[in-house]
C-alpha cells in the first residue's frame, strides 16, 4: 500500500453512544503488531474478551470501572471524568488471561491497544502515582508527556504514553523517527523499528491539531487534520504534530516493533532547533498528580 492522508488518518466513527468508536487492525494499517480500539460503557455495561495470543493495555481516558480477570480482580480502576483532568490509570495484561471491564459510571472510556507475544508478564494496575511526567521540548515547543508502559517494562513488545500539548505548541518535534533499528559499535540501541497510533482528543470539541508523515525520500508526505477521537498512523517516517491556538491537543501513543523502546532520530534539517529553546512553557503540566488528592 502507498501511505498518504487519506488512508494514514483514520476518522472517528463516535456518535456519541456506548461502543466502539475508534479501532485500527494490521489489516488496515498494512502493518505487523498493532491492534487499538476505543469503547464507551455506561454504567453496569461491560466488555469481556481474552488476550489470547497477545499482549494488552487497557488505559481508562474517563471514568471508573471495575475489571475482573483470571489474573486477578481490580477494583474502582480510574478516577479522572476525561483525559484533561488526572493522570492515567491502565492496566496491563499478558497472554492467556480473561477479561470482563464493567463501567461503574457512566460515559466511562477505555482505548486498549494489544500486540502477538510468546511472551508469559505478569498482569499489573499501572496507577498515577506510577506514571513519570517528563515536560519535553521548550518554548512553544513544549509538552508534556505521561509514561504508562515505558521502555523497560516488563511486558515484551509494548510501549505507551500520553501526550499533553498547550494550544500553539508543536509536538514530536524537531520531527523524529523510528522505523529502521540500528545499534552502534557498542551494541547500544540507537534506533528502533516501531509501529505507532497517535490516538486524539481536544479539550474543546470544535479544536484540532496538524500532523504530518513523511519520509526523507517523500515516498510518504502525508498532511493530516486531526479531531476529536481520530487516529494517525505512523508506520514510518518523521511525524511532527502541531496544537491549534486556544486549544490543548492530547493523543495516546502505542507503540510496538523490533525492540520495547522508544529510540530514535531526529530529523537531520530541523535538530538545530533544540539549540533555541530557553524554558519549558509555564501552562505545563497540563495534569499532574495534584489532581489526585
Amino acid at each position: 500500500m502507498r501511505y498518504t492522508a487519506e488512508n494514514l488518518l483514520i476518522r472517528s466513527e463516535d456518535t456519541g453512544a456506548a461502543g466502539v468508536f475508534a479501532h485500527v487492525t494490521p489489516q488496515r494499517a498494512e502493518w505487523n503488531y498493532l491492534h487499538m480500539a476505543a469503547r464507551r460503557l455506561d454504567a453496569g455495561m461491560s466488555y469481556a474478551g481474552s488476550t489470547g495470543d497477545y499482549e494488552y493495555v487497557h488505559v481508562i481516558l474517563g471514568g471508573v470501572c471495575r475489571i475482573k480477570t483470571s489474573a486477578g480482580e481490580f477494583e474502582r480502576v480510574g478516577r479522572r471524568p476525561n483525559v484533561f483532568a488526572g493522570m492515567p490509570y491502565a492496566l496491563y495484561l499478558s497472554r492467556g488471561v480473561d477479561f470482563e471491564i464493567t463501567a461503574l459510571t457512566d460515559g466511562f472510556e477505555v482505548a486498549s491497544c494489544w500486540v502477538a507475544t510468546d511472551e508469559d508478564h505478569p498482569a499489573r494496575l499501572i496507577t498515577p502515582a506510577d506514571s513519570a511526567v517528563e515536560l519535553r521540548g521548550g518554548n512553544n515547543a513544549s509538552r508534556q508527556i505521561n509514561s504508562i508502559i515505558p521502555p523497560g517494562f516488563d511486558c515484551q513488545r509494548l510501549v505507551c504514553v500520553e501526550v499533553y500539548t498547550p494550544g500553539g505548541n508543536w509536538s514530536s518535534y524537531p520531527p523524529h523517527k523510528h522505523d529502521v533499528h540500528r545499534v552502534d559499535e557498542a551494541g547500544k540501541l540507537i534506533e528502533a523499528d516501531l509501529e505507532e497510533i497517535y490516538f486524539y482528543k481536544l479539550d474543546k470539541p470544535e479544536g484540532y491539531a496538524y500532523q504530518r508523515v513523511y519520509t526523507a525520500n517523500r515516498s510518504i508526505d502525508a498532511l493530516m487534520l486531526a479531531q476529536n477521537h481520530d487516529v494517525v498512523l505512523v508506520p514510518e517516517g518523521y511525524h511532527p504534530v502541531v496544537s491549534a491556538f486556544g486549544y490543548t491537543t492530547y493523543y495516546l501513543n502505542f507503540l510496538a516493533g523490533s525492540a520495547q523502546s522508544l529510540a530514535n532520530t531526529d530529523d537531520p534539517a530541523y535538530a538545530w532547533v533544540k539549540s533555541q529553546w530557553t524554558g519549558i512553557d509555564p501552562r505545563l503540566p497540563v495534569v499532574s498528580l495534584a489532581l489526585e488528592k
